[in-house]
């Protein structure tokens, strides 16, 4: 456990105007990664809009590891086909953690991330207070597609006997 920052959990709550793969329609899923982690959603039959209100957990043990979404069309005889990809950028929501804040009015805008050629983000993506844990909002353009977007949320959860954030000003 002491390998552990802590975890990150992944609201995937939905896709919207993702790419047709079938007659007409998509049977999407998304898939996230980090490092030898890999976890999914189920896949939502016959729509490019999908609803999946899933919540997805990571172990962090390096803060840096990239970590990928990609969504994929389920297919029954065929291999699934990629339907996007998009890098999930945490770094301005661990700086956020690392402010070491606490006791903000619920729905307090800590931070403002902008879309940039660096990120992933359609729009801007604000770090929230909510009672008593940050949250983070994200809507991801996807990449390597010709249309399509996933809304995620991200939150951290410290673990017992897991190593610390620092917070700023300590070491």
């Amino acid at each position: 456990m002491d390998s552990i920052f802590g975890l990150l959990k992944l609201r995937v709550k939905r896709g919207i105007n993702l790419a047709v793969r079938d007659l007409g329609s998509s049977d999407p899923y998304v898939v996230i990664t980090m490092g030898n982690q890999k976890l999914k959603t189920r896949v939502v039959k016959k729509n490019c809009n999908p609803v999946w209100n899933e919540e997805l957990t990571l172990s962090i043990t390096d803060l840096n590891a990239p970590i990928n979404l990609t969504v994929f069309d389920k297919d029954t005889f065929t291999v699934d086909d990629k339907m996007g990809d998009a890098s999930i950028d945490i770094q301005p929501y661990i700086a956020s953690l690392k402010m070491g804040l606490q006791n903000l009015p619920k729905g307090c805008v800590v931070s403002r991330v902008q879309p940039s050629q660096n990120n992933c983000l359609a729009v801007e993506s604000c770090i929230v207070w909510d009672d008593g844990k940050f949250l983070q909002d994200m809507m991801l353009r996807l990449r390597n597609v010709e249309s399509g977007e996933v809304v995620i949320q991200i939150e951290w959860i410290n673990l017992p006997g897991c190593r610390r954030l620092e917070t700023e000003g300590t070491s």
